[in-house]
């Protein structure tokens, strides 16, 4: 193999020259733009805590919370990080927890009303499971004619349960039999026999399965009611002299 005339190498080292001589010029290009860029993260992060404080100072935990996880998540290892982490679990905490208070609150559903020569209230709550259009109500009735029930309401030809029957329940996880028995004028409702025992279980529960069998398919479901958000203050009282 002939070498290389050196009149052809010449052009060619320059090359190689002029190549490295771009490539370290860019990489102090990359090196200038590195505090820059940090000086913008931190302005950006500032910018988020000074909003954070404000929603903290005025009591604005979803808020809060949000912006809180936003500068963790986008500013990791910045002092504003630092000083967030130090409310924002309390702040988080207490948000959900009044979340989830105001959630099953919702779902209950009160109401005062003519009914049958009389005046009823009513407090009433859907199945959270199952879903769909055929949900069965739990209801808590106070009549000044009827006095007190407490009944599921359904849909279809009511439910199976001849004379009366034991419904298989859990409440909050412990399980139990409920009484209860179909309404002789046909409805399609199964009522709790023992109403002032079961209220009384229900305010103090916060989830209530109870097991039945509709007569349509004759399958049995769980009704699951999530009850935690009762509220007996919205649920009138009968007169006096009604039990």
């Amino acid at each position: 193999m002939s070498p290389v005339p050196f009149r052809l190498l010449v052009p060619a080292l320059g090359l190689v020259l002029l190549i490295g001589g771009c490539s370290q010029q860019g990489g102090h290009a990359s090196d200038a733009a590195k505090p820059a860029a940090q000086a913008s993260a931190d302005a950006a992060a500032a910018q988020d805590l000074d909003t954070y404080r404000q929603l903290v100072r005025i009591h604005n935990d979803e808020m809060a919370t949000t912006f809180g996880e936003k500068i963790v998540h986008d500013y990791p290892d910045s002092a504003a990080a630092k000083e967030v982490q130090q409310t924002l679990p309390e702040i988080s905490k207490r948000y959900h927890e009044n979340a989830e208070k105001s959630r099953l609150a919702a779902l209950w559903l009160y109401q005062v009303s003519p009914m049958s020569g009389g005046t009823q209230s009513t407090a009433v709550i859907y199945t959270s499971k199952p879903v769909g259009a055929d949900k069965v109500r739990l209801v808590l009735r106070r009549h000044t004619q009827w006095g007190q029930n407490a009944f599921l309401f359904g849909s279809g030809k009511g439910f199976v349960c001849k004379g009366t029957c034991t419904l298989p329940a859990k409440v909050d996880g412990k399980a139990m039999g409920i009484k209860a028995f179909a309404p002789p004028s046909g409805e399609p409702a199964l009522m709790i026999k023992d109403d002032k025992a079961f209220i009384a279980l229900l305010e103090k529960a916060q989830k209530i399965t109870l097991t039945v069998t509709p007569r349509d398919d004759g399958k049995s479901e769980e009704l699951v009611y999530e009850v935690g958000g009762f509220d007996p203050a919205k649920w009138l009282p009968l007169p006096k002299g009604r039990k």
